[in-house]
């Protein structure tokens, strides 16, 4: 991540946004349950709205000077910082109540990656848990924001059929003009 990208994701004007939009719609979209897994929480402030959520979180960062510190910051909280490839994380089956991923699956050099990530979270996932997230949609004004760095944003048009491939259900595709969110449940056994 660009040293720009990484200093908005870090502010004060980022951290706003998310309580003001975000928030809201997490809370609307699904129930997170007891044990929620966060992917790619770069600085960390999308985990500081997930953690008044659940009573556990578990953050799974690939960047290990982001998950240090993140680590250090959120010592003695409900949350466990993972310094891990959220694609082969060696976390238990069948564990979380909800999965959530916010504004990072652009950074994964290839859709073939991405969707290694989304069969990883299915199995990670509970039966009946959920499968959150909002990514950026593919525009020049985002695309400029990520210079000298990975930008391989989601396709709102093929998204679900890639969620349902990996065998989640109930998908749900929201786009919009600078993000896309969705939504996806693994199936009650």
């Amino acid at each position: 991540m660009n040293e720009g990208h990484l200093r908005f994701l870090a502010s004060p004007e980022w951290a706003q946004m998310l309580e003001t939009d975000l928030l809201p719609w997490v809370r609307g979209v699904a129930d997170l349950g007891d044990d929620v897994l966060e992917v790619g929480p770069g600085p960390g402030l999308t985990t500081d709205l997930i953690r008044k959520l659940a009573p556990k979180v578990t953050a799974v960062e690939v960047d290990g000077q982001l998950a240090e510190a993140l680590a250090a910051r959120l010592a003695g909280t409900n949350v466990d910082v993972v310094h891990a490839d959220a694609t082969a994380s060696g976390l238990a089956s069948d564990r979380f109540s909800a999965a959530t991923c916010f504004s990072m699956l652009h950074h994964m050099p290839s859709a073939a990656i991405q969707d290694r990530l989304f069969a990883e979270l299915h199995r990670m996932l509970r039966p009946g848990g959920a499968f959150i997230g909002v990514d950026a949609a593919d525009i020049d004004l985002l695309r400029a924001g990520h210079v000298d760095d990975v930008f391989v944003p989601v396709d709102p048009d093929t998204l679900g059929a890639r969620l349902e491939t990996v065998g989640f259900t109930d998908v749900g595709i929201e786009p919009s003009e600078y993000q896309v969110r969705f939504r996806a449940t693994k199936p009650a056994s």
